[in-house]
């Protein structure tokens, strides 16, 4: 080969390897991501319903990536420390948040100085489920019905208590709206999570609690007894159960719907490629037993219906949260 050719064949494998680096190509279409163990973070404790549906989601995700994708929990400050850690982590997809929907859209109401601004640090991946939330109380309570229920705590003001995982939480909203349509006086006590405040339920430290899935299979052995859903409809998994509206408090609605986060930065195909996976995974049996086990339902969607949701709910209990001034406790 003449020195001229082997000169042209040079430049042409130096242009071909300059493409492969031209902007907008996708390391992740190139099959270079994931490159390492992947971390979840989960903002709540072990135990609840972002915990058992984060690690659901992760053992069948490291089947599909080929990486291991390791659970670490991150409680406090209604989800806050743990959404802290990812939007600062590094923007390359192996570290994301699986957090109820409250604390990315509620918490800038209750805090005045949050640590980071969900809206630009945070980017939506995809939706996991909607969780519903369940009013139970502890056996002592001397209720068969959610009307009976209602009937109590007007006549026994601030005598009872019911726990959240925390204020602005989706159970402790709920827990504000039905005293509020309702007239009903009762003390709040906010917790790291649900789990925690599950166990004192269980243990008649509290009276009641809108659980939001983990309680259901304590109800099921009568540890606890099950009395309304705070949907606009009927759970599938207890669809004997009514909702809050059939019992008397008209258009109660207390769903949230739980997602996986990604840093702010993290590029679009990496996102994407983590939200078909996140899909797929949603798709399978085991996934789906795991979140309907919660009481809750699969939410297979696309990223436009997250953030749509996420506006709506930011709109409605951020109205509610101004209005009757509810803070961090």
């Amino acid at each position: 080969m003449t020195s001229r050719r082997i000169l042209m064949a040079l430049c042409a494998l130096s242009a071909a390897a300059l493409a492969g680096l031209a902007p907008g190509a996708s390391f992740a279409q190139a099959g270079a991501f994931p490159t390492k163990p992947i971390t979840l973070v989960v903002n709540f404790p072990p135990g609840g319903a972002a915990d058992v549906i984060g690690r659901a989601l992760a053992q069948q995700l490291g089947e599909q990536l080929k990486q291991q994708v390791v659970v670490t929990n991150r409680p406090g400050a209604n989800g806050n420390i743990g959404a802290e850690a990812v939007a600062k982590a590094a923007a390359d997809g192996h570290t994301l948040l699986m957090s109820s929907g409250g604390a990315v859209t509620v918490n800038p109401f209750l805090y005045p100085n949050m640590p980071f601004d969900p809206a630009r640090d945070l980017v939506p991946v995809a939706s996991t489920a909607r969780v519903l939330v369940f009013l139970m109380t502890h056996p002592s309570v001397p209720v068969n019905d959610a009307k009976e229920f209602f009937a109590y705590v007007k006549a026994n003001p601030g005598r009872l208590s019911y726990g959240s995982p925390g204020s602005g939480s989706s159970p402790h909203l709920a827990g504000e709206m039905m005293k509020k349509q309702l007239g009903l006086f009762a003390v709040h006590v906010p917790y790291r999570g649900a789990a925690p405040a599950l166990v004192d339920l269980l243990a008649g430290n509290l009276q009641f609690m809108f659980d939001p899935g983990p309680g259901l299979r304590h109800a099921r052995e009568g540890k606890l007894k099950l009395l309304a859903v705070g949907s606009p409809q009927r759970s599938s998994q207890v669809p004997s159960v009514p909702t809050l509206a059939e019992s008397g408090v008209p258009g109660f609605d207390a769903d949230t719907v739980f997602g996986i986060y990604a840093p702010g930065a993290t590029p679009a195909a990496v996102v994407n490629q983590l939200h078909d996976e996140i899909n797929k995974a949603l798709g399978t049996p085991k996934v789906q037993e795991v979140i309907r086990t919660l009481g809750a339902e699969p939410a297979i969607g696309t990223r436009a219906e997250l953030i749509a949701r996420q506006e709506a709910d930011r709109a409605r209990f951020g109205a509610f949260i101004r209005a009757n001034k509810i803070t961090a406790d």
